[in-house]
């Protein structure tokens, strides 16, 4: 969520920062207006409830002295309608206020380049040389169809489009990269290991940013009336931790990391990626999250990035590092790298990770806060999320990039100790 002076004091100027460097139009005359009728009710609202608070002293004082009072009561009663219709008047005003509020995507840092989409990217560094093959590349699902390594046919069959059954080695691979990235972001990158729900409620997605705009993309559950959401990404639950709470400036920057399913709708993605793990309805990653003061999260920032771009050089992956453009970043980030991985079948590198630093916005949904030792008051606090990496996305570029002529698949030396010192599957 935006700082709220910037829709009542500057709503031309947000307006014209959100079109150029978002596509978003905000509608000003409507903003203008709502503002100026909930000014106009709260301080009515305001007047009244004095008048009532006044009159019921007095009231309270002509009891005392036992005078008759039947005339103040009625004046009061004469104001009372007034009063709850321009309370209720005022909270409908408020909340469309906060509608309009709760939509608006985060502002792009100074430094993030002006674009229209993902063409528009800037590309930062590239490490590793992507392997020259000299036989007839094959693609994931070419390589884990042996023996019914990776099969999609049978997942159909279970759940639909766009899921995948795992057996075998190719299975033990999948579990393998999980625990080294966890083991890597909890040893030599001190972040917490975090177990924590994958099916949290409306207020955690309010608090990230996926809801009220992307509820689309959500699984949900209901049961009774409670209505619960799958989460897309264990960002949310982490991040909702601090939500409602002022953290000591000590426990700062709070860093932590999860392993967890995660479940996407892939709303208006049909036909993009059909083909074997690129994009489920399913998937696993290791989530990176922190929590810090606002003077901190650019550096904090770049310190995330680099804990996922040592995931990839670790198991020996070509990657490059790609600064997002305004057009392509998230709706809560404020400025993000990807990392994208070579995969051979493709000829071309795919996003295996992204790094958001989303400022306060975040924080400020959640009122998630800390305390300034310096000045004893709450303060916002800067929220970031990386993936750290994406487990299936991995899982494929190791296989793709490892294979051989025979369609057996090395494993990368890191990995060997979780696959019980296997070194090729085959």
């Amino acid at each position: 969520m935006l700082d709220p002076v910037l829709l009542r004091q500057q709503p031309a100027e947000l307006a014209e920062r959100l079109r150029s460097t978002r596509g978003y139009a905000l509608d000003t005359a409507v903003l203008e207006s709502l503002e100026s009728e909930r000014k106009r009710l709260q301080v009515r609202t305001q007047e009244l409830q004095s008048l009532r608070n006044s009159k019921s002293k007095a009231i309270g004082q002509a009891k005392a002295k036992g005078e008759d009072v039947a005339a103040l009561m009625a004046e009061v009663a004469s104001f009372g309608d007034e009063l709850k219709a321009s309370e209720v008047a005022l909270d409908r005003i408020r909340g469309e206020l906060e509608a309009i509020s709760l939509s608006l995507p985060n502002l792009p840092q100074a430094d993030v380049p002006f674009g229209s989409d993902e063409s528009e990217n800037v590309e930062q560094a590239r490490w590793g040389t992507p392997r020259s093959f000299d036989f007839a590349v094959k693609d994931h699902v070419e390589l884990g169809a042996r023996h019914g390594w990776l099969d999609g046919e049978t997942a159909a069959k279970l759940s639909g489009a766009r899921f995948t059954v795992l057996r075998g080695p190719v299975a033990r691979l999948h579990r393998a990269l999980a625990q080294f990235m966890l083991d890597l972001h909890t040893g030599e990158h001190a972040y917490q290991e975090t177990n924590v729900p994958v099916i949290v409620n409306a207020d955690s997605l309010y608090g990230t940013g996926q809801l009220p705009k992307f509820e689309e993309d959500m699984f949900a559950t209901q049961l009774g009336e409670q209505r619960r959401y799958l989460i897309s990404t264990s960002e949310i639950s982490l991040t909702n931790i601090v939500r409602d709470e002022i953290v000591d400036a000590e426990r700062l920057p709070l860093r932590m990391t999860a392993h967890s399913l995660c479940f996407r709708s892939e709303a208006g993605s049909s036909g993009r990626d059909t083909r074997g793990m690129i994009r489920q309805h399913q998937f696993e990653k290791v989530e990176l999250v922190s929590i810090c003061r606002a003077e901190d999260s650019d550096s904090e920032h770049q310190r995330m990035t680099r804990c996922a771009e040592v995931v990839l050089e670790k198991l020996g992956l070509p990657y490059r590092k790609v600064l997002l453009c305004t057009g392509d970043m998230g709706f809560s980030a404020t400025k993000t790298y990807d990392l994208e991985v070579w995969l051979p079948s493709q000829d071309t590198y795919r996003e295996i990770s992204s790094c958001s630093n989303c400022g306060d916005f975040q924080a400020r949904r959640m009122s998630a806060r800390w305390r300034n030792p310096a000045t004893g008051k709450p303060e916002l606090l800067h929220t970031l999320n990386g993936s750290g990496t994406a487990v299936g996305r991995a899982m494929i570029a190791v296989m793709e990039n490892y294979q051989n002529a025979d369609g057996s698949i090395d494993v990368p030396e890191v990995l060997r100790p979780y696959m019980g010192g296997l070194q090729r599957i085959a």
